[in-house]
């Protein structure tokens, strides 16, 4: 029987080149001159300090390119909120994506309900497996699910069978 997993993954690899990235430009721009400005990675979180609110929208905004660059996708990333830090500096926790949350595994399967197609999503830990009689099945319940507008992260199809 044909089948499929929905997954929710971050190569953190990828995610720590793309810090180091950052850093370097950081080092080398000229509006950083002399900034305190740093971002670290921590498992799956990572930790921006940054002089001010220009400077932390400038670190987001490149984050967000050196991980487009890397071929991930920027909604990857949970932005946490700013708070103030020592010294008249701000922190940010950005959280980064990796697995599927139960209520997010819930909507899909329901997605896939809604969509009277011959086909079931079971929730396996953090993946969905979608199984059809059909691989046309399938394929149509991965086009509903990438056109699904109220699923705000990226999805990945992995090991597709027939």
């Amino acid at each position: 029987m044909p089948s499929f997993d929905v997954v929710c993954q971050t190569d953190l690899q990828e995610v720590e080149n793309a810090v180091q990235g950052v850093m370097r430009e950081v080092g080398q721009r000229y509006d950083f001159k002399g900034s305190k400005t740093t971002l670290e990675r921590n498992e799956k979180t990572l930790t921006l300090l940054a002089d001010d609110d220009y400077k932390l929208g400038a670190v987001q905004d490149m984050l967000k390119v050196h991980i487009t660059r890397r071929k991930l996708d920027p909604r990857c990333l949970i932005f946490g909120k700013e708070e103030k830090a020592g010294g008249n500096m701000l922190r940010q926790e950005i959280t980064v994506r990796d697995g599927l949350e139960s209520d997010v595994a819930k909507k899909i399967a329901k997605i896939i309900k809604e969509s009277k197609m011959k086909v079931q999503a079971a929730i396996r830990g953090e993946e969905v497996r979608i199984t059809g009689n059909k691989r046309d099945d399938l394929q149509k319940a991965i086009q509903i699910l990438r056109e699904e507008k109220s699923l705000d992260l990226p999805l990945q199809f992995i090991n597709f069978r027939d």
